[in-house]
């Protein structure tokens, strides 16, 4: 049925409940998991700045995906402390457009995201992240319900 799945996550509550879902189902079926996270570019001239305030030798650690690595590597110990199969993605640029590439990419069965900004009128606005995946992945979507 499902043996791959892309999950997006911003290491928001909304995404956890994303992830923690596709994690149920994941090992559930023995699929294989992306998680894909987005990240804004960030001007050199603020990195160097950042790495001017650490170390010399732990300068290299600051780069624009310092924060994404961080939250993917949060989710994808939890899956694999699940037994599961479990790949991290980081892109820069707009999150649905990430999870969307990656969807297509891996040639996946299902792209799993939190609901956040689907509800009132927010679920008509074009930034919507789950809006705009349940209206252009290339595959199924289940979009978790969280409060």
């Amino acid at each position: 049925m499902f043996s791959s799945i892309v999950v997006g996550t911003d290491g928001s509550p909304t995404a956890q409940e994303a992830v923690r879902q596709a994690t149920l189902l994941a090992k559930s079926l023995g699929a294989k998991v992306y998680i894909v996270s987005a990240y804004e570019p960030v001007p050199e001239g603020r990195l160097r700045d950042e790495r001017l305030q650490v170390p010399e030798d732990l300068q290299w650690m600051v780069n624009p995906r310092e924060d994404v690595e961080d939250t993917l590597q949060v989710s994808a110990a939890e899956l694999r402390g699940e037994g599961l199969d479990v790949e991290t993605i980081a892109r820069e640029g707009d999150p649905a457009d990430a999870i969307l590439d990656v969807a297509e990419e891996k040639n996946a069965d299902l792209v799993v995201v939190g609901n956040r900004g689907m509800t009132g009128a927010k679920r008509f606005l074009l930034g919507s992240v789950p809006n705009k995946i349940s209206h252009h992945a290339p595959c199924s979507v289940m979009i978790i319900r969280t409060v």
